[in-house]
């Protein structure tokens, strides 16, 4: 039996935003498995797609070429019978697996000038496409115009929402909303801790007992201690470097309402189909926006922005610092008191 291979990103948002794709080689190729090789980091965001038959993890160092280790993993995939290769990352590194693997058809982006690795070879669009519809015009011929793209869609076993309920203390009968105060991309991207702590602070002021989860990596701890701090501490769970990423992807699952910053766990909350509020800032949310049935995308649209930079050029940081929490809440409110 023949196989398809996506050679995922390498980041947890743009890894959500390709799931489309997959949708769409499903689609053309209904009896075909899907194989996705990911970075360890971001595997489990695979786990929970519904086309992924196994999800082969990279043994690759970040940023090194490592060719002598590329071309030993390349020959065990030979053996696996990949009809079709896609490649997402738009390095030359990444190109060079399904080439030196002799996959027949190997598709994705110019890149880093990968003529020859790859042989249908597509161009990004100036200004830039949005991301999801980006990664699922691969699905097709390059000379086309886009076809309708479907939503990013995952999803989550009741048996794993409940075991990380358990481990967690988070009630199944009580109300969750989950909090999202990091972002890889950089601090600019942070909505100011002070705000998700007031924010918190209406929560629970108008139900008692509701629960609010704070999720992110260990880099994210202190910023969601000072939330905890700021905002009494009573309903709070900071799992910030305490769970895993599967793990957090049930507790999202589980959510009555996610406020996140324009981040990974943000597109993971959005393609599970939870209500969310989106925070953003530096970011465009025209790029890359939540798609669940109740979505909220905020941004003050200030002159300055978006600005794209890790850090804020003008070191005053109003987009966010401007966004104060009695706007999100706003727009928060009516989700959860429905």
């Amino acid at each position: 039996m023949t196989r398809t291979l996506v050679i995922s990103p390498n980041w947890i948002g743009d890894a959500v935003m390709a799931q489309p794709l997959l949708q769409r080689l499903k689609q053309q190729h209904p009896d075909r498995p899907i194989d996705v090789l990911a970075p360890p980091s971001v595997a489990p965001v695979w786990r929970a797609m519904i086309e992924v038959d196994s999800v082969l993890e990279t043994p690759f160092r970040h940023r090194a070429l490592q060719l002598k280790e590329r071309w030993a993993y390349a020959r065990r995939l030979r053996q696996r019978g990949y009809a079709a290769a896609y490649v997402l990352p738009n390095t030359l590194k990444y190109a060079l697996i399904p080439w030196l693997a002799g996959i027949a058809t190997r598709v994705g982006y110019k890149g880093e000038m990968r003529y020859g690795l790859l042989n249908v070879m597509h161009h990004d669009d100036k200004p830039a496409r949005a991301m999801v519809p980006f990664y699922a015009a691969l699905a097709q011929d390059p000379a086309l115009p886009l076809a309708k793209v479907p939503r990013p869609r995952m999803q989550v076993g009741a048996d794993k929402v409940a075991a990380v309920c358990a481990k967690t203390g988070i009630a199944l009968e009580r109300q969750l909303v989950v909090f999202a105060p990091g972002a890889e991309f950089g601090a600019a991207k942070r909505w100011p801790a002070a705000h998700f702590a007031q924010l918190a602070q209406a929560i629970l002021s108008a139900d008692p007992l509701a629960q609010v989860a704070l999720l992110g990596s260990p880099k994210d701890r202190e910023a969601c201690d000072e939330v905890v701090a700021g905002s009494g501490g009573a309903g709070m769970f900071n799992l910030a470097g305490a769970t895993k990423l599967d793990e957090a992807i049930a507790l999202i699952a589980r959510a009555d309402a996610v406020v996140a910053n324009d981040s990974g766990l943000l597109h993971i909350a959005s393609a599970l189909n939870r209500p969310v509020v989106a925070l953003y800032g530096p970011t465009d949310p025209d790029h890359a926006p939540p798609f669940s049935d109740i979505a909220r995308s905020m941004s003050l649209r200030l002159e300055c922005s978006p600005c794209k930079q890790r850090e804020c050029p003008l070191g005053h940081h109003n987009c966010m610092n401007k966004m104060g929490a009695d706007l999100v809440w706003a727009e928060l409110r009516p989700i959860i008191e429905v």
